[in-house]
């Protein structure tokens, strides 16, 4: 059995990740951010007959040593942890380059001592700032919109350099605004649907009209699957996205609609960000993706978002709980889950 190591493990992506990965016959070294309540976020909630093939590891990529230590016997690495509330961005730039640029540097040191075999990043669609044309594909010119998106563009060279440099065999997967069961709801989507469901009768939301590329979790973590197998992909940079661009307006709306709601949306200026921070349009060209990976999401963004309110109908009752657990315990804007 083939070994595989997932930072941000707790996380909502991290840990969908953790159980494909299993099922697809990886055991998996599943780190987590440390905390004194030794709370594993959502590895918490894996199926019983997954836990055999888990090992979780309390953590810190910001410590060299302890990352040295976490790549020892494994032949893949999927990372994907990092601070990535946008808001928090602004007010604590140093903590980001910490973490994003200089946990990122430590894991690849770590996992090119170590032979890795297999090193997956993870990027965002946050790299490329407002849309200078749609859809987006990976040559598309890169802006530092945020303190967030900039530490992530420099994470990316970093990995881009360890393949180039040292021949680390590295594949950098760009996700596009994944939604689904688990997010935090600091995220938009969430935020909607727990409000409807709750009976609110003014949903407060920040701008509506930036246009994002919403893609299912589900699909993402193929992606990732995928990533990690195709030898074609070694080197690149893969978009992941479903190629429709919705605005938050109208994929509100849409959230209404499904769960039966008729509030009224309401802008509320102390969301709103930054203006020229606001990245207005993303929005994914993934021919790439179907092209190295053979991947293409199997899910519509309706088909995504009734997925979604089903579960968070049935996780109302530990809404509180939840929450907690997908901020990695933290309070605010920010959300860091190793």
């Amino acid at each position: 059995m083939s070994k595989a190591l997932v930072t941000g493990a707790g996380g909502f992506i991290g840990s969908q990740l953790v159980a494909r990965l299993v099922a697809g016959g990886y055991s998996v070294r599943a780190l987590y951010k440390y905390n004194s309540a030794n709370a594993k976020g959502w590895l918490e909630h894996l199926p019983a007959d997954l836990l055999d093939s888990v090992e979780t590891v309390a953590g810190d990529l910001r410590d060299p040593f302890q990352t040295a230590s976490l790549v020892q016997g494994v032949e893949c690495v999927f990372h994907l942890a990092a601070l990535i509330g946008i808001p928090y961005s602004y007010a604590a730039p140093a903590s980001y380059v910490e973490t994003n640029v200089g946990g990122t540097l430590n894991l690849l040191m770590a996992s090119l001592a170590a032979g890795v075999e297999r090193f997956v990043h993870t990027s965002t669609s946050e790299v490329y700032g407002t849309a200078r044309y749609t859809p987006m594909d990976e040559n598309h010119p890169q802006t530092a919109q945020s303190p967030y998106s900039a530490t992530k563009i420099a994470a990316d060279r970093l990995v881009e350099s360890y393949h180039l440099t040292y021949g680390l065999k590295t594949v950098t997967v760009r996700p596009f605004n994944t939604f689904g069961p688990r997010q935090s709801a600091r995220a938009v989507i969430p935020t909607v649907i727990r409000q409807a469901l709750a009976g609110s009768r003014e949903i407060r939301l920040g701008a509506l009209d930036p246009v994002r590329d919403f893609t299912f979790v589900a699909d993402t973590v193929e992606g990732f699957w995928a990533a990690s197998r195709a030898e074609r992909a070694v080197g690149r940079v893969v978009n992941l996205g479903t190629g429709r661009g919705v605005s938050v307006g109208e994929t509100a709306r849409i959230i209404l609609s499904l769960c039966g709601s008729d509030a009224d949306i309401v802008l509320d200026e102390d969301r709103l960000r930054p203006r020229q921070s606001e990245v207005l349009a993303l929005v994914a060209d993934a021919s790439l993706a179907k092209d190295l990976l053979g991947w293409t999401p199997s899910h519509t963004l309706e088909q995504g978002l009734e997925k979604t309110i089903a579960w968070t109908r049935s996780d109302t009752r530990s809404s509180t709980e939840s929450n907690t657990r997908s901020t990695g315990g933290q309070s605010g804007c920010a959300r860091y889950v190793i």
